[in-house]
Order: structure tokens, then sequence, then C-alpha cells
């Protein structure tokens, strides 16, 4: 059978920049995928996605003309009902079999055998192999669909009449099995060899493509396009890292993934380029510059070795003439005026103080149910000054805290952050240290919105961690008191994101608040009736959900977080610490005995009901295992209360490991639900007072299996 590489390309206008890497990733691999399931390529394929501005593409090696023929076997129906009392076949199995395309002959080749009730004819075929053309045309049509387009154009084809939809209109389509052209159609195109290059540098128009192999070397070179997406990044942070060393010693680009991966989509064949602009631009803050920069221009700024805005940036130019300088000064003269419209904002912002802003908060509204934004910051200010008041021992932290808070949302009604929403936060920090503001307190207004995503730093300081909780506390006991819980995949309000961040701060920053502490403070701040409800009971059952699965991110094993957050411990600090001393008592010889014991002990108070106590009378002990146990527990529990207390929870879990054998003993001589009523009490007793000794820090029933 013959086997030949294989090349498809779509030729298309301009594709949406930001989803460009995803396309060619899906367009390709879901390609290749849909021959294997067609018995066209093997699993063991090579597999080349190709994506630029103008092109999705897909190169797979050792392709079939024709997938091998395949052995069919279909279940008809019993013998029973398909062959009569003389062995011929009825007419439902005649009908059955016309169906499948098979007539009577072939009624003497079906095979008996039993399915477990009954025996059943069976009737084995070969099915053809499908041609390249039939699975490629399948494995195009089903990549085109599985792009993942979150709005397509609908087009009119040259005959004026027929309409299409994708996601920008296709102009070409190849299809080379080695040198054949497969004849395949899609989008109203026929496959055939030829292609386009750069849009203004390509030295052959179209572009022919003798061979699928031939791809990328044809379009770097006569068509002057590098058609990989990973080849065109690098080329580009190569480009990048050479022209930043020419700029300056010590200079380099800002470093920016989704920057990068925007702009290798924006061009075909790169080019780096240096640019500036006056220095008098630099007295603007260089979040504001930096941010325009990129979001609207798409450049790179030049950073010195502190990490400071240079009067330098670098543009990512399509084309290559022989004399830059006209690239250069039309880049030059279109990121004037936005740095100009930047600095007039900066300018014009700080001719208000934040204080004076404040009241306008009253007249955003933040959502129809909890009311305004100048609402919600009175709600921020007041948990946040209960928090800074607990982290900081004095009122004084308390009222700084509030005061930040207060301040922490004034920024939004700026000229600044009304053009760049992104800066929300840091311009506040910025207009406050203009006002006069403590630096603690310009701190807490940027880093209240801290950690924005995973791996952010946390706040500084004890005022911007105060505020911060009590920012997300506020929007996460809001949201829930008035039923916008999070499902599936929808979580319009990021709410995960502010769980996750209480639970970072809360943890990583080893505070000494407790989380039924937190939220009661953050609903004493809302007014429970009408639309709102308390919360605490559902926002305390997902926080845990997250607390879970951050920890399992982490590398910890499920059962380690099981068998911590199932207790539910109230300092996410110790957190930790707790799951340190499990892992470490898994690895005792005692642990998996213990854990089942422990086990079997909750199963047992759990059926007794709520009415045992954790309580021993000594008279009542009877069994000679029943006392030894007792008399262990009184040893053990001690040591491992002592270092509990001591904050060593290793060596509190390890001390537990000297109640294997009496607690084995216990469980082998004694019967806990004895005759004698007050025997089974206490001896009911005695095991809920070693559940509790055992259950301090985790619930070590979750490590048996």
């Amino acid at each position: 059978m013959t086997s030949k590489n294989l090349l498809v390309e779509l030729f298309v206008e301009e594709l949406p920049p930001k989803a460009l890497k995803k396309l060619g990733e899906v367009f390709a691999h879901t390609l290749a995928q849909t021959l294997v399931k067609e018995g066209l390529a093997s699993a063991e394929a090579a597999v080349t996605p190709y994506a630029s501005p103008r092109r999705l593409a897909v190169h797979v090696t050792s392709v079939a003309a024709e997938a091998a023929d395949k052995p069919v076997t279909q279940k008809l129906m019993p013998v029973a009902v398909g062959l009569d009392a003389h062995g011929n076949a009825t007419p439902a199995l005649l009908k059955k079999l016309a169906a499948l395309g098979a007539d009577t002959a072939a009624v003497a080749g079906l095979r008996r055998e039993s399915d477990g009730k009954t025996d059943v004819l069976f009737y084995d075929s070969v099915a053809k192999g499908a041609s390249l053309a039939e699975g490629l045309q399948k494995a195009l049509e089903v990549a085109l669909a599985a792009l993942p387009i979150p709005k397509v154009m609908t087009y009119q084809l040259q005959d004026g009449w027929s309409s299409v939809h994708f996601v920008r209109p296709a102009h070409k389509l190849v299809a080379l099995h080695g040198t054949d052209i497969v004849p395949i159609s899609v989008l109203g195109l026929t496959a055939g060899r030829e292609t386009q290059g750069h849009r203004f540098e390509a030295s052959v128009d179209p572009l022919l493509l003798p061979d699928a192999d031939c791809y990328a070397e044809k379009l770097a070179g006569k068509g002057a396009v590098i058609a990989s997406f990973a080849e065109r990044r690098a080329e580009i942070v190569r480009q990048l890292t050479a022209a930043a060393i020419q700029a300056g010693p010590n200079l380099k680009p800002i470093e920016d993934d989704a920057l990068l991966d925007e702009v290798t989509a924006l061009v075909e064949r790169p080019n780096v380029l240096i640019g500036q602009f006056e220095e008098a631009f630099l007295d603007v803050p260089q979040e504001c510059l930096i941010l325009t920069m990129k979001a609207n221009q798409k450049y790179f700024p030049l950073l010195d070795a502190a990490g400071k805005l240079t009067n330098q940036f670098l543009i990512v130019s399509n084309i290559r003439p022989a004399d830059p300088s006209a690239v250069i000064g039309g880049n030059e003269r279109v990121v004037r005026p936005r740095l100009a419209d930047a600095k007039f904002f900066f300018d014009q912002d700080r001719k208000k103080t934040l204080e004076s802003r404040v009241a306008g908060l009253d007249k955003v509204v933040y959502h129809n149910k909890l009311g305004t934004q100048g609402e919600r910051a009175k709600r921020v200010a007041a948990i946040a000054q209960i928090v800074g008041q607990r982290l900081g021992d004095d009122a004084a932290m308390g009222l700084a805290a509030a005061q930040a808070a207060t301040w922490a949302k004034a920024d939004l009604l700026t000229d600044m952050v009304g053009e760049f929403p992104e800066l929300q936060g840091i311009m506040g920090r910025y207009y406050a240290l203009h006002d006069g503001a403590p630096v603690e307190l310009a701190d807490a207004i940027e880093d209240h919105y801290k950690p924005r995503f995973a791996g952010d730093t946390l706040p500084r300081g004890p005022v911007g961690t105060a505020v911060a909780l009590a920012d997300k506390l506020e929007t996460l006991v809001g949201l829930f008191g008035i039923g916008q819980i999070p499902t599936g995949d929808k979580d319009p309000f990021a709410l995960r994101r502010h769980a996750l961040g209480v639970i970072r701060m809360l943890a990583e920053g080893q505070l000494d608040l407790t989380l039924d502490e937190l939220l009661q403070t953050a609903v004493n701040a809302f007014s429970v009736g009408g639309d709102f409800k308390d919360p605490r009971s559902a926002l305390a059952d997902f926080i845990y959900d997250r607390l879970a699965g951050n920890l399992r991110e982490q590398g910890y094993t499920a059962q380690e977080v099981d068998a911590v957050v199932a207790l539910r411990p109230q300092r996410l600090g110790d957190i930790p610490k707790r799951l340190a001393a499990v892992r470490a008592f898994a690895a005792l010889p005692e642990a998996a005995s213990l854990a089942a014991a422990n086990k079997r002990v909750g199963n047992i108070l759990k059926k007794a009901g709520d009415d045992v106590q954790a309580r021993v009378d000594a008279d009542l002990l009877v069994e000679d295992a029943e006392k030894a146990l007792h008399a262990a527990l009184g040893e053990v529990a001690p040591q491992a209360d002592a270092a509990f207390a001591g904050g060593d929870y290793t060596a509190s879990l390890q001390a537990l490991a000297a109640l294997k054998t009496p607690v084995d003993t216990f469980f082998d001589q004694v019967m806990v639900n004895a005759d004698r009523v007050d025997l089974k009490t206490n001896r009911l007793g005695l095991l809920a007072t070693l559940h509790a000794a055992m259950n301090r820090i985790a619930d070590l029933s979750r490590l048996s299996t």
C-alpha cells in the first residue's frame, strides 16, 4: 500500500491574532487524529502544524492512499427469530441482511454464537477501507468544525449566490499527497497546489508547490513567509534580544508571552526595529506608558537593568525595506499621541484628590441587588478595620486599613483608569502618594486587588493584606448572599479566583485569623434580609473545595488532602504543617492499622448517635483490653496534646503510634455493644476519647484504603 507525506493548507484572509496559535494547533491535530481513525495514518505519524496570519496548514508523514479493509461483525438476531424450524431464513432475517447489502446467499455463512442467554446469528463481512480522498474530506470537515471560533463570518462565493460561514473568507485550498493533488473541496474551494506568499514581499505570486515536503522551504524562500508559528515566534525573540543589545547596554525588552504570541500572529516575516519617544513622557508612571505601547501599538518597551522604562521601544514590522527609516518614523509618529493622551490623563487626574472622588462612587452602580460602589466601599472599609485591628493588634492598624479601603475604589473615577481599566489600583497608589498619603496606605490601594491571578504576589504589608482580604470577602459574601454562586464552567464574577486569593493570603501569610470569624465579620457588614441571605455555610463549603483542589495541584495526594480538609481547619496557615504531619504519619508501619481502626471507631460512634460523651468511668472498665487501652490513652494523649499545643503536629501524630497494639487488642477481645447499658456507654465513651485524640490534626480514617 502506497504511503506518502501529506500537506493540507487553507489560505484565508487575516485570522484573529489572539486566537491564531490555538486555531493552528486544533486544525492540525484534529485533522491528523481523524486520519488515524480512518486508518489512513498511524498514531506515530509526525504531525507538523503551520499557522500564519493568512494560513492554517498541517504536514503529516506516511499517509496511505487507501485504508486497509476491516473485518466487521454484525449482530443480527436470535436464531429462533432468524431461522424457521427447517433452518430457512425468515423474512425478518432477509430484511436485515438486505439492509446490510447482503442477499440470501449470505445465510449459509452466518455464524451462531451464544450471548449468554440464547443463540444469536452473526454476520461477518469485510468493510472496504476508505480512500484518501474520502478520508481527507471527512478529516478536513471535522477539523474546521472543531476550530474554537467564537464568531463566524458569512460571505458569498464568486458565483454571487452561494454563501459559506467561516472565521474569515477562504481563498485557496492545497491538498498534496506526495506530488499528487487529493481531490477534495471545502468552503467552495477545490484543492490544488497553488498558494500565496507574503502580501508584499513574495518574489512569486502565485506560489506553486510541487510536493508536500517543500512547503516550509518554498514559503520561506520565494514566498518570504515563515509558516511555522513556533519558528516565527523564536525568530522574533532572537531579533528582540539582538535589537535590545544594539539599543544600549543592559537593556532588555519587556517579557510578555501573550504579547509575543499576538505579534507572532500578526506578521509573516518579522523584522524588529528600534524606535524612541521624547524623554519628557517618562514623567508619566511607566505602567501607563507600557500598557498603551503594548495594548494599542503591540510594541515591546525597553527596560534598563533596574526594570525602569527607557524612551526606546521595539517594533515588530512585517516588511523588510532596504531603508527602514520611514517605518520607524511612522511608528514614532503614531505612538506620540498615545503617550500624550496618557500624560494628559495623568496631569488632569492629579488636579483632584482621591478623597474628593469618594463621594462620586455613590453614583456608580456595583450590582442592582448590592447597591453602589460607594456602599460597597463602606462595607469593605468596615471589614478591613476589624481585620486590620486583628492583624496589628491595635486600633491604629484598623483605622489605617479602613482609610485605605475607603480610597481603594476612588481611582475608578479617574480618566486614566477610564481609558485603561487594567491600571485600577496602580493609579490609585500614584494618586494617593501625590495627595501626601502614607506609603503603606498607597501600597494598600494597589495591593488590595492582589493576588490578581495564579502565581501573583501577595500584598506587601498588613494594611494591604487587611484591605485585600476585606475586598475579596465582601465580594464573596455579597454575591453568594444574593445567590450568584458559580456553576460548572460559569463564574462571571471570578469568585473562584477571589476564594483562592483569600486562601493564599491566610495560608502563605500564616495569619492568625479563623475562617469562621472572617466570614462572620463580612456578613455583619451587610443587612441580612430581602434579596440577601446569610451565605456562610455555602461559602465555607466553596472555600474548602477550592482549598482541596489547590492543595492537590501543589502535589499532595488526594488522601492527604482529604484527611486534613475533612476537619475544616479554621487557621489555614496551619495547613502545610498538618499535611507534613499526615505524610510522616502515613509512612509509619502502624499507620494503616490505626487508620483502619479510626474508621471503624468513627462508624461505631456514628451509629451510636450524638449522645456519646468522651468520658470514661475507670470503675466500669472490666476487661483487661479496655483497661490497657485506657491506660495507653492516659499516657499517649498528654504527649500528643503537648506536641499539638507547641505546633509540632508531626510529633503529635507520631505519638499515636504507641496505641496500635492496645487498639488492636481492644477490638479483638472487647464487645462494645455489651448487654449492660452502663458498660456499653462507658466503652463508647472510651472510643469517643480515642477518636478525639486521634483526629485533632487530620481525619486519619481518610488514610484507610
